[in-house]
């Protein structure tokens, strides 16, 4: 990787290999979260789904359809779900461990697809929806949180970016999937893309039984022997290795000074120095959602459909491979170029693209007496097109996997399972308000705000808001180990001043750890730092 600028630091002691095949391997989680919220665009638009699932409602086109209101609860209830399995991912991955939390999470979502696979009838296949939508909500909040524990510091960006990598492969599949199948006049065009979803979650089991636990989950849980020979299986060393006993002292030192001022509660993630943190994670995930991403892949066939454009599956599965495609030189840059960069030049490319979106939209397409879209300028209508899939690179090389790299690094030890559970469920409760309102926000008809191409104004604005909150909240973390983050923030009162700053020392030393001495920064980890969200510095320390 040296070539491309990314090469693993001398002073790392060990192989690197291990914890990045690991780290990239559990991404595969994203996968379930990509296909699910991916394939059921589709499915909402095909024929035979539509006319089983009818209730009596007849759409613009003249054949039997789910009502926007049915199709909104369709759509938003994984969303609600999804809320709900982040919220409850601490229980799992602050007793079980994140490992096995990992392996029940997906039983949970194996759950939600037996009853979408035997459902004919929309209560049962809203039910589906929900547990599918439960278990991807545990694996959301619980694979950034593994990865962030076991990835090396100086690839950390790379290995949780894959996570959105993995997301952007399941919605391909799911586009792929939905193309295969949607002329089929049998129970087959709907249920073969979604019991695809079981292969995913049997790969993501079968892995996770054989991976190690996270090394700072153990030392939480007291399990030091379990540590070490967790810490060497990642770094492919001896578990008496003079790095590994170092790492082990920094992580020791930082989880007992935290149990000294008492265990943590949901309301201390917004107490004191936490709050900052915690508001800005909530942010970030809740402004990812605003950018409109998510109308594009739950309604954008049907949006597609309904704009004039006639093969709109195709169009779908081109918007997937170009979301595929625009992650990796966003995981290449995370870790080169940093956070701060991508997240704000990304919000400024999607901004442009999403108002380019409204205006050609808005400007070359009218609708008739009974609201079929008119379309006066194909070629407009093409361009529009086009902008979407700039768009697309822009949150896909950025926002998307960026997202989840930094609210992974960005919480202590003490809160992170608490703190990433509610970012998460952030991400999912905005995602929800936006699945649940776009039907009425969107469609023709009395009750609805018949917005159309302009929903994209809405978009853009959020787009125009991201600017300003990247600028004033999002703090540089490039490079540094999740202790050396927590001393950033405690040291550094404005993120507009983090890049440049470096950490001076490791907890362990100003705690007067045995066994902290110069021999540990230089043995393999330099300088791992407090996580309890409070400054333990020299407060005439220079900024």
């Amino acid at each position: 990787m040296g070539r491309f600028g990314v090469q693993k630091p001398q002073e790392e002691a060990g192989k690197a290999w291990p914890a990045i095949v690991i780290g990239f391997f559990v991404a595969f989680g994203g996968v379930l979260f990509g296909y699910d919220t991916g394939t059921i665009s589709g499915i909402l638009a095909m024929d035979y789904w539509q006319t089983l699932f009818s209730t009596g409602y007849v759409n613009t086109q003249g054949h039997l359809d789910v009502s926007p209101s049915q199709s909104s609860a369709i759509v938003s209830i994984l969303s609600a779900g999804t809320f709900f399995g982040a919220l409850g991912s601490p229980l799992l991955a602050d007793n079980i461990g994140r490992r096995l939390g990992l392996i029940v999470s997906a039983f949970v979502f194996i759950l939600g697809v037996i009853l979408q696979t035997a459902a004919t009838a929309l209560p049962l296949f809203l039910a589906g929806r929900f547990f599918a939508g439960f278990g991807v909500g545990l694996i959301s909040a619980l694979i950034p949180l593994y990865q962030s524990e076991t990835a090396p510091r100086w690839i950390r960006g790379a290995i949780v970016g894959a996570y959105q990598f993995a997301i952007t492969i399941g919605l391909l599949l799911a586009a792929i999937v939905d193309y295969s199948t949607q002329y089929r006049q049998d129970t087959g065009s709907y249920r073969i893309p979604i019991a695809v979803q079981f292969a995913w979650a049997i790969i993501l089991i079968v892995g996770m039984t054989v991976l190690p636990e996270t090394p700072r989950f153990l030392i939480k849980k007291g399990q030091h022997d379990k540590a070490a020979l967790s810490l060497s299986k990642l770094r492919r060393i001896d578990p008496k290795h003079a790095a590994i006993e170092a790492e082990l002292l920094e992580i020791r030192a930082n989880h007992e000074y935290e149990l000294s001022i008492g265990k943590a509660s949901y309301l201390d993630c917004f107490r004191g120095p936490m709050l900052k943190r915690q508001l800005t994670g909530m942010g970030l995930q809740a402004l990812q959602q605003l950018t409109g991403i998510n109308f594009i892949f739950y309604y954008g066939t049907q949006y597609f459909k309904n704009s004039g454009i006639q093969d709109s599956f195709t169009i779908q599965v081109i918007t997937s491979c170009i979301n595929v495609v625009s992650t990796l030189p966003g995981l290449w840059a995370v870790d080169k170029l940093g956070r701060r960069p991508l997240l704000l030049w990304g919000a400024i490319g999607m901004c442009v693209s999403q108002f380019l979106v409204a205006m050609l939209g808005t400007l070359t397409t009218g609708q008739d007496a009974s609201g079929n879209i008119i379309v006066y300028n194909v070629a407009a209508q093409k361009a529009g097109i086009a902008f979407i899939c700039i768009y697309i690179f822009f949150f896909a090389s950025t926002w998307g996997p960026l997202a989840w790299v930094v609210t992974g690094e960005i919480y202590p030890l003490k809160t992170r399972a608490k703190s990433l559970s509610m970012t998460t469920a952030t991400n999912w409760l905005l995602n929800w308000a936006i699945a649940y309102s776009t039907p009425y926000l969107v469609n023709y008809g009395d009750g609805y705000a018949n917005l159309q191409s302009k929903i994209f104004f809405v978009w853009f604005g959020a787009c125009f808001l991201c600017i300003a909150f990247v600028y004033f909240f999002i703090y540089e973390t490039k490079g540094f180990s999740l202790e050396e983050v927590d001393e950033l923030y405690t040291e550094v009162s404005s993120a507009r001043k983090s890049p440049g700053w470096q950490p001076s020392s490791t907890f362990a030393q100003r705690q007067g750890v045995d066994g902290a001495t110069d021999e540990v920064v230089h043995g393999g980890l330099v300088g791992e730092k407090p996580i309890d969200g409070f400054s333990h510095h020299n407060e005439n320390a220079r900024v």
